[in-house]
């Protein structure tokens, strides 16, 4: 995937000797313009219908506001863990103020929220604190984290202990994003040195493929206080806490050296891949919008051509009439689908596919010539009844016709690989023949009796 390539770029350009003046910092700044160039593009499209825009509204809210984080350079970091491993308490401490709310209860996180790194207001780092992944309104939460993570250019994973399978599960879909990840050890004072370093060699073996060996790291945003034995002047001991400031040295180092290293090709590269996704989405929503307008245009063909071809009283000349009417049809679908074709254009290809049905089922098309001759001598009820099953068939045959041409343009005027023949038989195979006689011959008997009283 173009994706994948771009990961693949940004590793090889990631290595621990490199400066802000290498060329890759020259690939950042190139990269960066050029995918602000593209989210302008998307942004000012004229061709993407306001209801697609009006639809997508959050999605291009987002869209502005990469564009402008990555003319301001920043560098957005998503915190994620469980409740209680300390995750807005490092954000805190990495801050150096109180700019998250921490608490011992349950779930004080309950939207995101995020500040500039005091450290690296220059760099521009954003930190951003995210609720527990296991809160007791977890789904509608957890979701909240996945879309923050979405526009977010790292993320910072913190546990404090062995990786629970939950935690596991969290870290995987993270991983999925494709944002690189970060593992916080936290609450590291409660383990002894030897302990410590176990357990982070265990982490590293258990989330490998996913986070770097070197990004798991120990940290301790609110180390535990150190009870202090103090003697006074009288010789009497008095036991009280110290204190102790925040280690989270190591963690700070490693995000300021990403920034500068690499933050504007992340930040770039996130924009890039948010901007894909809703590029698809885009393409998706107009292709749902021009399939819905193309059923109603379908359906009116339908209907006109059914009661054209029922009321018609010359035998065979009403077929002429119809294919009058599906050259028409296949015009106006040309137009919905942005390929327009000229009236000649229109007949040719009906002409193909109506050779391809004809081919698949003669039967059908004689039984249709049949009934036409037959309307000419019936009289009274057997009239009407024979041109509805006329009418019927004619509406069945634009189905078809209107179906095959909307494929044969969604490919961009091409029948693909397999040809016309494949293309005509599989839109056969798919519909419903019975569902569409039976609905043709009440719709249109209703037309009839209609225009006789």
């Amino acid at each position: 995937m173009a994706s994948d390539h771009l990961w693949q770029r940004l590793r090889g350009w990631i290595t621990p000797t490199r400066t802000v003046t290498t060329p890759a910092s020259r690939h950042q700044a190139s990269d960066s313009t050029r995918v602000a160039d593209s989210l302008r593009g998307l942004l000012d499209d004229p061709t993407i219908p306001v209801s697609v825009r009006s639809e997508l509204a959050t999605d291009f809210g987002r869209i502005e506001h990469m564009l402008d984080k990555l003319e301001r350079g920043e560098l957005h970091v998503a915190v994620f863990g469980h409740v209680s491993t300390g995750k807005s308490a490092l954000g805190n401490a990495l801050l150096g103020r109180e700019a998250f709310a921490v608490s011992v209860l349950h779930g004080t996180t309950t939207d995101a929220a995020h500040a500039m790194l005091d450290e690296a207001q220059h760099d521009g780092l954003v930190l951003i604190d995210t609720p527990g992944i296991n809160e007791l309104d977890g789904e509608a939460r957890e979701q909240l984290a996945f879309e923050v993570a979405e526009v977010s250019d790292l993320v910072i994973f913190v546990c404090d202990g062995d990786l629970t399978r939950e935690e596991l599960d969290a870290l995987k879909t993270l991983a999925a994003t494709q944002r690189p990840l970060l593992l916080a050890l936290n609450k590291a004072d409660r383990y002894g040195r030897d302990e410590l370093s176990s357990l982070l060699e265990h982490l590293r073996l258990r989330v490998a493929g996913l986070v770097r060996a070197e990004d798991v790291l120990a940290v301790a945003a609110h180390p535990t206080a150190q009870r202090v034995i103090e003697v006074d002047t009288h010789g009497r001991e008095q036991t009280n806490e110290q204190a102790l400031p925040p280690d989270v040295a190591a963690l700070r180092e490693r995000l300021l050296a990403i920034a500068a290293r690499e933050g504007k090709t992340l930040s770039a590269i996130n924009a890039g891949l948010y901007a894909g996704r809703l590029t698809d989405q885009v393409s998706a929503r107009i292709a749902q919008t021009r399939q819905a307008v193309a059923a109603k245009l379908i359906r009116h063909y339908c209907i006109a051509k059914g009661v054209a071809v029922a009321l018609n009283p010359i035998p065979v000349a009403d077929l002429l009439t119809a294919a009058g009417l599906d050259a028409a049809m296949v015009v106006q679908l040309s137009r919905v689908y942005g390929l327009p074709l000229t009236r000649a254009e229109s007949g040719r290809l009906v002409a193909v596919i109506s050779a391809q049905l004809a081919a698949l089922m003669g039967a059908i098309w004689g039984m249709q010539l049949v009934a036409s001759a037959l309307k000419g001598v019936s009289a009274g009820l057997s009239v009407v009844v024979t041109a509805t099953a006329q009418g019927a068939l004619g509406w069945y045959a634009t189905v078809l016709i209107g179906r095959a041409a909307e494929r044969y343009l969604i490919a961009g005027k091409s029948w693909g690989e397999a040809g016309a023949k494949r293309a005509v038989a599989d839109i056969v195979a798919s519909l419903d023949r019975d569902s569409i006689l039976r609905e043709a011959r009440e719709e249109i008997l209703k037309r009839l009796k209609s225009q006789r009283t």
